[in-house]
C-alpha cells in the first residue's frame, strides 16, 4: 500500500511540474508572402508570448534549408513577455513557388516548434 501511495505521488507530482513550464504561443505559426520577385529577401517575425509559469530559452532555430536565415530572441522570455523568431528567405535564384520552415527548439512544454513561410518567386525580366 504504501509503494501505491508513493508511486501515485510521484505521478502527482510529475503532472502539476508539467504546467509549471514555460509555453511559447505563437500569433501565427504560417506565413504567406504573396508574390516576391526574385532577389528580394523576404523577411517575416513570427510574435509570441510565454503564456507559463516559466522562463523559455530558445537554444536554436533551425532552417530547412540553407535559403532561409533565421533570427530569435536570444535572452530568456520570461512568463508573459513577448519575443519573436524571425525567418528571412532569399528568392535569389530561386523563381517558382516556395514553402520552408525553421523550427524553434526551446526548453518549453513544447520543445520543438515548427514555423512556415511560403510563397511565390516572379522571375525577374
Amino acid at each position: 500500500m504504501k509503494k501505491l501511495i508513493a508511486l501515485f505521488a510521484l505521478v502527482l507530482g510529475f503532472a502539476f511540474s508539467s504546467n509549471a513550464q514555460g509555453v511559447l504561443k505563437f500569433k501565427q505559426e504560417k506565413h504567406d508572402f504573396g508574390t516576391i520577385t526574385e532577389g528580394t529577401v523576404a523577411t517575416y517575425s513570427f510574435e509570441f508570448t510565454n503564456t507559463g509559469k516559466t522562463p523559455v530559452v530558445i537554444s536554436n532555430v533551425q532552417p530547412s534549408c540553407g535559403c532561409t536565415t533565421p533570427d530569435w530572441t536570444r535572452e530568456p522570455i520570461m512568463p508573459g513577455k513577448t519575443g519573436k523568431v524571425t525567418a528571412a528567405y532569399n528568392s535569389a535564384g530561386r523563381p517558382g513557388n516556395f514553402n520552408k520552415t525553421v523550427t524553434v527548439i526551446n526548453n518549453g512544454q513544447v520543445s520543438q516548434i515548427v514555423l512556415a513561410i511560403q510563397g511565390s518567386v516572379a522571375a525577374k525580366r
